[in-house]
């Protein structure tokens, strides 16, 4: 029974593996995504490693007009596009939290999109105020708090799956992000640089806890809100692994996925 909560009719893996390239990120949810469409594997929770910096495009953005490319190579980072939608996403490994649900379609079953971000956002929400932080869910796609934006998510929906990720700031290079990304065409200056501040609100800013700390709070707020027997560890299959490289050397790393917007 699951008294009504549509999450624990489900029973929910955790993967929290080996750091990976940002292409392999990419190919990785599209593998996992399509995997549970097709009832190879249970709905899950991942946490995302990062072995380099990146930046994240959506699916429909131009990397002319969101990326200053010298920048982007001066510093070292790498130029990736997701299979959603949404807003580019400036990735330090350390700096960032990043997860993936994958779930069957009937968890959002009726709901409008901007119903089901919020939907699929409220045990993210819960956790973050659970460590004292005035946060909440934002439409259409934003987790906010009342000293700043902390996070994006972003949704695909594919044939027996749903694909839902967000990304949350912990810790901000502010300089280094306005050099990189083309964000209101603002120029790196003092004056910027405490505008984006202004509007961006680090968890590490508003909690001083760790990062692998608030990272296991949203892993047992997950499990006690969301399922009846806590959440299942798992690994990434070594044919899922094998997939996923395929994809990201074929697909995710090349110009053409990342340059050519639909």
């Amino acid at each position: 029974m699951n008294d009504g909560n549509p999450w624990g009719g489900h029973s929910w893996g955790l993967i929290d593996g080996e750091p990976q390239p940002p292409a392999m990120h990419m190919a990785l949810d599209e593998v996992l995504t399509r995997r549970i469409g097709e009832g190879e594997r249970s709905p899950a929770l991942r946490f995302w490693r990062w072995t380099a910096p990146a930046v994240v495009l959506g699916r429909f953005q131009s990397v002319r007009n969101e990326v200053d490319e010298d920048a982007a190579r001066d510093h070292g980072i790498r130029i990736v596009r997701r299979m959603t939608g949404g807003g580019a996403m400036f990735v330090e490994p350390e700096n960032v939290i990043t997860y993936s649900i994958y779930a069957p379609p009937g968890l959002v079953t009726g709901m409008s999109s901007v119903d089901s971000y919020a939907f699929l956002d409220e045990w993210v929400v819960e956790a973050i105020r659970s460590l004292d932080i005035d946060a909440w869910y934002e439409p259409i796609n934003d987790i906010t708090s009342s000293d700043g934006k902390i996070g994006g998510a972003a949704q695909a929906r594919r044939p027996g799956a749903v694909l839902h990720h967000v990304t949350m700031s912990y810790e901000m290079n502010a300089a280094k992000m306005l050099e990189v990304l083309r964000i209101g065409q603002e120029k790196v200056s003092d004056k910027a640089i405490q505008s984006v501040e202004k509007r961006v609100g680090p968890l590490r800013h508003q909690t001083q806890l760790p990062h692998e700390e608030i990272i296991s709070r949203m892993i047992s707020t997950f499990a006690e809100r969301n399922t009846e027997s806590g959440l299942i560890e798992e690994r990434i299959s070594p044919e899922e692994l094998a997939e996923a490289e395929d994809l990201a050397r074929t697909k995710y790393d090349t110009r053409e996925w990342i340059y050519t917007i639909p």
